[in-house]
């Protein structure tokens, strides 16, 4: 954890003694000094945070694996988009590393106080970059220490939304970046559980194949497997109700990510 100052304070951790990390880049609600102000009503609203995500996977750091989490909104600066602006999905409706409109296409900020480049390269060094940076170096002490490490990233979306996929989102979108940033049986470990998932749907690398950090720390040959989770919301809370945790209609998801992460930890690179 960073200083105790609310705005320098990016992310939570707590290190595992496994291989396994679970990442959760989108599930913080604070924003930047004076963001607030400029933001829309809709925008005020954080309407597009992967909500309670990190309560989903709290039980992890019982298991051994470690847990980081970010505070700040992806409104503030969005940790799972290239650095440099490139699209996550070439040709594809992408929103930005800063975004300024919402999953729903709507305006996020007031007339004229849109971020202008020199503010995004500002929030990228404040906020993205320090973020990373102890990302980079847990992942490393975790491959130092066991000799590969696991990245799991966590998310979640509403179910049904039009700008980014049609119809209906599937329950658990397991994404490898079509097989290049895990191990094929670490990958395929990982599907059959969520397979397996009774009164829930899956899928693997359909429209979510896994994003930058994915992407980015993905890289099997190195040691360093990645996978991305993006959960269906209305498959663990109410949508229209997102600010609201609830523990029991979300506990038959969470037995289905205790058995994920059970088969995670059981997985070694002599499996294949």
């Amino acid at each position: 954890m960073t200083a105790n100052d609310p705005d320098t304070e990016l992310f939570t951790l707590v290190p595992g003694r496994t291989p396994l990390l679970i990442n959760i880049p989108h599930a913080g609600t604070r924003l930047s000094p004076g963001l607030e102000s400029r933001l829309t009503q809709a925008g005020r609203r954080l309407a597009d945070t992967d909500w309670h995500v990190e309560k989903l996977y709290s039980f992890v750091t019982g298991m051994g694996a470690g847990l980081m989490v970010a505070t700040h909104s992806r409104y503030v600066v969005d940790l799972n988009r290239d650095p440099g602006g490139r699209a996550l999905y070439p040709g594809a409706d992408n929103t930005e590393l800063c975004p300024t409109s919402g999953f729903d296409a709507e305006p996020l900020y007031r007339d004229g106080a849109r971020p202008d480049e020199a503010e995004v390269a500002a929030r990228v060094a404040h906020y993205w970059q320090p973020y990373h940076d102890r990302l980079v170096a847990e992942l490393e002490m975790i491959r130092r220490r066991h000799g590969f490490a696991i990245l799991l990233d966590g998310h979640s979306i509403p179910s049904v939304v039009p700008r980014f996929f049609e119809g209906r989102l599937p329950d658990l979108n397991l994404g490898s970046n079509d097989g290049r940033s895990a191990a094929a049986s670490l990958a395929s470990a990982a599907e059959a559980v969520l397979a397996g998932a009774t009164g829930f749907t899956s899928v693997h690398n359909g429209r979510f194949k896994g994003g930058y950090i994915t992407r980015h720390y993905g890289r099997p040959e190195e040691g360093l497997h990645a996978l991305q989770l993006e959960l269906a919301q209305a498959c663990y809370m109410d949508e229209a109700r997102p600010e609201i945790w609830d523990a029991a209609r979300a506990a038959p998801l969470t037995a289905v990510l205790q058995r994920l992460v059970v088969r995670l930890l059981g997985w070694t690179p002599r499996d294949g």
